[in-house]
């Protein structure tokens, strides 16, 4: 079944989601214990379940990385992924399972950004999150600082940003900066204002990925009753070149 068969079915009916046209689920927080994620490896394995049985046949899981909640570092992230690829050995699933962080725009990812190594998606891309609350400066000047270090600037879930316009969103894409939208947001999970957003953004052709941003079971049960009535998500797995399954 594709994400065409799901999406035309009767909205009475049960049905099944299938995102294995996109490959990849690049935004996740699976590593147990780390961050406001899964609590534990048992957690972990349910929910990468969830995910094969989503169609994905990889996985790139992303921890937070921010200076007052989540201070973890690639040595934390990279020793939980291992625990995690162990558990999945020894439970017969068999999914390529890596991990990358996001990134925190703050102080921190500043000084970090100029003198450490940082966790990236398919050592390249540089996922990092601004504040939900207010408008941060110097998202320009950090782009172009993190292209100057030699990564791609991925820009998670832009839709859930309330103070950007869409000129704001063209400014940042001129400059390099890729976006990573979430799945949730086009069903209304996150609020009509980032449904709205979303789909603006789709309309203008600006999304590089989609990602399930998988923090606990109830994401995944909110995917399997919504996801297929999103119009926008089928439009956009549809049309758009995304950027997924390069990934693979």
């Amino acid at each position: 079944m594709g994400f065409f068969d799901f999406f035309s079915s009767s909205k009475t009916e049960q049905v099944s989601v299938d995102f294995s046209n996109l490959g990849v689920d690049l935004h996740s927080h699976l590593i147990p214990g780390i961050d406001d994620g899964s609590k534990s490896i048992e957690e972990s394995v349910d929910l990468i379940k969830a995910l094969i049985n989503l169609g994905f046949h990889k996985i790139i899981t992303t921890p937070h990385i921010m200076s007052d909640y989540y201070r973890n570092t690639p040595e934390i992230i990279l020793s939980g992924r291992d625990k995690v690829r162990e558990a999945l050995l020894k439970n017969n699933i068999d999914i390529p399972f890596d991990a990358a962080a996001e990134y925190y725009y703050d102080e921190y990812f500043v000084d970090i950004l100029k003198t450490k190594k940082l966790l990236t998606i398919a050592d390249q891309y540089l996922l990092f999150e601004l504040s939900y609350l207010t408008k941060p400066s110097g998202v320009r000047e950090i782009i172009f600082e993190m292209q100057m270090k030699g990564y791609k600037p991925l820009l998670a879930h832009p839709e859930r940003y309330p103070f950007l316009r869409l000129d704001e969103y063209e400014e940042y894409k001129q400059a390099g900066c890729l976006f990573q939208l979430n799945i949730l947001s086009l069903t209304g999970h996150y609020g009509s204002q980032a449904k709205q957003t979303a789909e603006m953004l789709i309309e203008n052709n600006l999304i590089d990925f989609v990602a399930t941003d998988l923090h606990h079971m109830q994401h995944i049960r909110l995917i399997h009753k919504n996801a297929a009535h999103a119009e926008k998500l089928f439009e956009l797995i549809s049309y758009h070149d995304l950027l997924n399954k390069t990934l693979l």
